[in-house]
């Protein structure tokens, strides 16, 4: 949405970077990613969803389970929601042939995160993502996280980016206010915030929005929280951000596809597995997870033992209304 309080936001304001379900086996449950998608947009309300990024197992699926999660999600969501595919690498050719692969699937947009463990200096991200922008007509999202990937986008070099007409925006999980009020000082990138405690501070720079995990349980609670902030009342966004904070720390106890699957399976949504050299949740964690979900005023379906369905399919996720019990 673009206005006169709400920054411009391309790929919409609320994402999910969604899990990619799997069968016990390891297999990808195809039929469970197009019901996650249609329940992340119909229950969650999700503006736009992220296939195959870091949290859609993609270091470990392959070339043509990505096109398959990607179709289906397109399929499932493309007309009333923003997919964007994942298709950064940390080898430029291999991710230009994703992303016009990507194209190809019917993505409406790209995120490409900083080429890992090769640690290429400045010069040399410019060249890879510059190339994966020419590479197709979508628009795309830079994904920054050194904390993963061992490298940060320097932000003279994301303001070098932003001069491109197609590198639209830039998934923020640097962590660092300073270095994304400067760069959004100077540019016209849209940043979406990529680390959830940092979501409200965020906003209060000016994101467009957030690219979020915790999102597969309380995306409402996060549009709330945006629309909350946009419309003026900062105290009402304060209050959902400090009733999630449970959410945001438990969620990130481990590695977040590790513990979103685990409560999904909870809530008997589609998650199912995580591939090797990932682990499933330890029933210890899934313990600790309930709490947090309690402690936050999340309530749902939890007692399920994991992956038993739901009678009818999904299930909305109840919270508790602010100031009770």
């Amino acid at each position: 949405m673009v206005g006169s309080t709400t920054p411009n936001a391309p790929f919409g304001q609320m994402l999910t970077a969604m899990v990619t379900p799997m069968h016990d086996d390891g297999d990808v449950d195809y039929d469970g990613v197009a019901r996650l998608a249609v329940y992340l947009v119909d229950e969650q309300r999700n503006d736009g969803i992220v296939v195959s990024g870091t949290t859609g197992e993609s270091p470990t699926t392959s070339d043509d389970e990505k096109d398959r999660v990607l179709r289906a999600v397109v399929e499932a969501v493309g007309d009333r929601a923003t997919v964007i595919a994942g298709v950064g690498t940390n080898d430029t050719r291999h991710s230009i042939e994703l992303a016009k692969a990507a194209e190809r699937a019917g993505a409406h947009g790209l995120l490409t995160v900083t080429p890992y463990y090769n640690k290429p200096p400045q010069e040399g991200l410019l060249r890879h993502f510059t190339a994966i922008a020419d590479a197709t007509e979508l628009p795309v999202m830079l994904y920054d996280i050194p904390h993963r990937t061992g490298t940060p986008i320097a932000s003279e070099t994301l303001v070098r980016l932003a001069e491109h007409p197609r590198i639209l925006a830039n998934k923020d999980a640097k962590d660092d206010l300073g270095a994304s009020s400067w760069v959004m000082e100077r540019t016209g990138l849209a940043y979406y915030c990529g680390s959830d405690m940092f979501n409200l501070p965020m906003l209060s720079i000016g994101a467009a929005g957030f690219v979020s995990v915790v999102s597969h349980i309380v995306g409402t609670d996060l549009y709330d929280m945006i629309d909350a902030y946009h419309s003026g009342d900062v105290t009402r966004a304060l209050a959902i951000h400090r009733r999630l904070t449970p959410v945001y720390t438990g969620m990130f106890r481990t590695q977040g596809v590790i513990t979103t699957k685990a409560v999904l399976n909870m809530f008997g949504l589609p998650g199912g597995a995580v591939r090797t050299p990932l682990a499933d949740a330890s029933a210890e964690l899934q313990a600790l997870l309930r709490e947090d979900l309690a402690a936050a005023g999340v309530k749902g379906p939890i007692g399920l033992a994991p992956h038993q369905a739901v009678p009818g399919g999904a299930v909305g996720v109840e919270r508790l209304t602010e100031g009770s019990a």
